[in-house]
């Protein structure tokens, strides 16, 4: 491979242009073929068990997602401004296209369930807004009355009523979410104000501040870079052709998405500034080496020293790549696409980082001449590290296996305090006006997230029987009474509940499931001849062996939803007896078993990475010893970074899951080139003198790697999104972690192992 590249030295114009020239075709595939998926159901599996039965029970029961605009009155909503808003904001949102009619709830459309002297009838709570005070008044007790409306539409305090507009996933876009915050904001005036809420509010946000985000993102981690590297390097030249790896490198990932039609996720945006903190790796080890041999060969040519440059680093650079790649390679054992996608392509990323050191570097230094050398005064400069360093690590190694070994410790008890966590208003600030307004909702309502039991039984009628639907009513009564977490739930039993009151003249004793199963099926029957059916299909279907529960949750967080399932599975025991199973469905569950899914493909993918390297590393070092030895700091740097996410309550998320991965790809690279340099120095025979011309060698260059990835990771401090802020923190930590590990316990490591030395040349 060397033979090749030098001779493409030759020819350093013909290659640039022709890098520039693909460069320009994935550049514009780029542009015109990139899309961004907003729609995180597309981000699960569709095969996976509860995905397939979630996405069935959507089917049976018109399970979707809403939007939920509350519109608030602080001197109270019983008032003909304040109803005729609910009326007209009802209309709008029924009229727009992409939401149909009937999906939209509120006030003006819900059924109000009353006894008569004929029986049962299903009329609306006002058609008109009131103007006189006795029929406002008459109505506030019609919703009073009726606890299908009060506290679920209606808040307690009579201040705030909500519209609810169920949507299809495949509808939700970036012009329509702008439709709507602009429809709500028409409507508002001094008394009134609109707050607009729901899951795919919250998904409509996280689409649209993403992309933004890293926009904002990319061009400062490129500055900042660019002034590390060139206060590392001291060249303008070397800083701007190791920035060109890194550009190019990250056109090519997204030009080749584009050509394989692969949609943008959110994960995706994070991958240039992955690809631009890693990418510098391989430049910062050339030119360190060209600095070496130029320094020791002061009459060298321009070409003896770019040959020299290529022929020495191109094993260590093609090393350190593969062993990165194969990082990020091993999130394909991720059941979850984005996860899959985004380990492939910053991987193929990574390799074109490689590709592009070893030819574009190379080029540019024969175009463009060789930076310049360095007088000894600043050989000796701030940044040069002493072999004394490497003579104290081993003399204290004692000691640094001490202190090592109680960080460990303590890591591992850190590490049994993290948790899962699948929640979307997570990854905004506590003080963003979606989250604010998602807290207000909270407040005075049931919840704006929800959870869906499936009930199913496989006898028809299963649904009407009294034994069946009061253990049904004693669930759901049982657990909003004793979780906080979950404010309000619904199913048939509300529906019976409310029939057996009014046609009791609205006796508070008799809102309860009743003993006589002909009693329920008339009441039924009753319901459906007097209001719409419809409605009740969304809670039970035809022939009532599935029965459709629904959670009001307070909270989309993991716990929120964990507490809540482990309070409803204290009656399966009892459904069971009754041949019933229960199952779960709707987007809160599925975004739980997402997020449960990225942390087992997590702990794969670092399990089956770290076997990969050990072997890559192994059979490119001739020993299975140093294969061991050199996957020992990024086995320590991944318990130290989970650690500290225990100790200080970070939790597991589509974002910092990519913690591990990460670690992986990048802290490898500091342990190939001072395993590769250490190899070569052991030709003296002497141990000590080993390390330290290995320190001398790679130290500074792994000093200087470490200072720009950690430079360009935590420019994700300036995120708006705090996951992305956390992670910016760990991965910077990691690979501070991973760079002390490979000068400190690796180097000990290698000496004490005796690895490339005799016995009897041990010292």
């Amino acid at each position: 491979m060397s033979k090749f590249l030098i001779k493409l030295l030759h020819y350093p114009r013909t290659v640039l242009i022709v890098l520039l020239v693909l460069t320009v075709v994935f550049f514009a595939k780029m542009i015109t073929n990139s899309r961004m998926e907003t729609d995180l159901d597309e981000y699960m599996p569709k095969d996976h068990p509860a995905f397939s039965y979630s996405d069935q029970a959507e089917e049976w029961f018109n399970i979707k997602d809403g939007i939920i605009i509350a519109v608030e009155n602080k001197a109270g909503i019983y008032n003909q401004q304040t109803l005729g808003t609910v009326r007209d904001l009802t209309k709008k949102f029924q009229g727009m296209e992409g939401i149909e009619k009937k999906d939209v709830t509120s006030l003006y459309t819900a059924d109000n369930i009353v006894g008569t002297e004929e029986g049962l009838d299903v009329k609306a709570f006002y058609t008109v807004p009131p103007e006189e005070q006795e029929e406002l008044t008459a109505l506030q007790n019609r919703v009073r009355s009726n606890d299908m409306a009060f506290g679920r539409l209606v808040s307690e305090d009579e201040t705030v009523t909500l519209i609810i507009a169920a949507i299809n996933d495949d509808v939700f876009s970036q012009e329509f979410y702008r439709e709507i915050l602009k429809t709500a904001e028409a409507y508002e005036s001094e008394s009134i104000q609109i707050h607009v809420a729901g899951r795919p509010i919250v998904e409509g946000t996280m689409a649209l501040l993403g992309p933004a985000d890293m926009k904002k993102m990319v061009p400062i981690v490129i500055a900042v870079i660019i002034l590390v590297l060139y206060l590392s390097l001291r060249s303008a030249r070397s800083t701007l052709l190791t920035m060109g790896v890194v550009l190019l490198s990250t056109v090519w990932a997204f030009g080749l998405m584009s050509f394989f039609s692969i949609p943008i996720y959110a994960v995706s945006t994070m991958i240039p500034v992955m690809l631009i903190a890693i990418g510098v790796a391989d430049g910062i080890h050339l030119y360190s080496h060209l600095q070496h041999f130029t320094d020791r060969n002061p009459q060298a040519t321009k070409l003896e020293a770019v040959t020299d440059m290529i022929r020495e680093m191109w094993k260590p650079v093609v090393m350190t790549s593969v062993t990165t790649a194969v990082g990020f390679v091993s999130l394909l054992t991720s059941q979850v696409y984005p996860i899959k996608y985004f380990g492939l392509f910053t991987a193929f990323g990574v390799l074109g980082a490689m590709v592009f050191s070893l030819v574009l570097i190379p080029a540019g230094i024969m175009v463009f001449n060789l930076p310049r050398r360095k007088n000894k005064k600043e050989s000796k400069s701030a940044f040069h590290i002493p072999s004394g360093i490497a003579a104290g690590i081993i003399k204290y190694r004692s000691a640094t296996l001490f202190v090592t070994i109680a960080v460990i410790v303590f890591a591992l008890i850190g590490i049994q305090k993290v948790w899962i966590n699948s929640s979307f208003l997570d990854k905004f600030e506590r003080d963003s006006e979606i989250v604010l307004t998602d807290a207000f909702i909270n407040q005075h309502f049931g919840g704006t997230s929800t959870l869906n039991l499936v009930l199913d039984s496989k006898e028809n009628d299963a649904f009407k029987s009294p034994e069946v639907l009061s253990l049904v009513y004693t669930m759901q009564n049982s657990v909003t009474d004793s979780l906080h977490a979950v404010g309000n739930t619904f199913s048939l039993t509300n529906y019976i509940a409310r029939m057996n009151k009014v046609m009791h003249a609205d006796d508070e004793a008799f809102n309860s499931i009743p003993d006589d199963q002909d009693l329920i099926a008339q009441y039924l029957l009753l319901y459906e001849m007097s209001g719409d059916p419809e409605n009740l299909w969304k809670v039970v279907d035809y022939d009532f062996r599935k029965m459709n529960v629904n959670f009001q949750l307070k909270s989309d967080n993991s716990k929120t939803i964990n507490t809540a399932i482990a309070a409803l599975e204290e009656y399966r025991d009892d459904f069971d007896k009754l041949g019933i199973t229960m199952n779960y469905a709707g987007s809160g569950y599925k975004g739980l078993v997402f997020t449960e899914l990225i942390l087992e493909g997590q702990i794969m993918s670092l399990i089956l990475s770290l076997f990969i390297i050990i072997g890559l590393l192994g059979l490119m070092f001739k020993s299975i010893k140093i294969g061991l030895i050199g996957s020992v700091p990024i086995v320590i740097t991944a318990v130290i970074g989970f650690g500290v996410m225990g100790w200080m309550n970070i939790p597991l998320n589509t974002t910092t899951a990519l913690l591990s991965s990460i670690a992986v790809g990048i802290g490898i690279d500091f342990a190939v080139h001072f395993l590769e340099q250490y190899k070569l120095h052991s030709v003296s025979g002497d141990k000590l003198l080993t390390a330290q011309r290995t320190m001398d060698h790679s130290g500074i260059a792994i000093l200087l790697n470490a200072v720009v990835v950690i430079s360009g990771f935590l420019v994700l401090l300036f995120s708006v999104f705090p996951p992305n802020r956390e992670l910016g923190s760990l991965v910077s930590l990691n690979m501070f972690v991973s760079f002390i590990g490979t000068l400190t316990i690796m180097l000990i490591m290698l000496n004490k192992s005796n690895v490339y030395f005799n016995k009897s040349k041990e010292q």
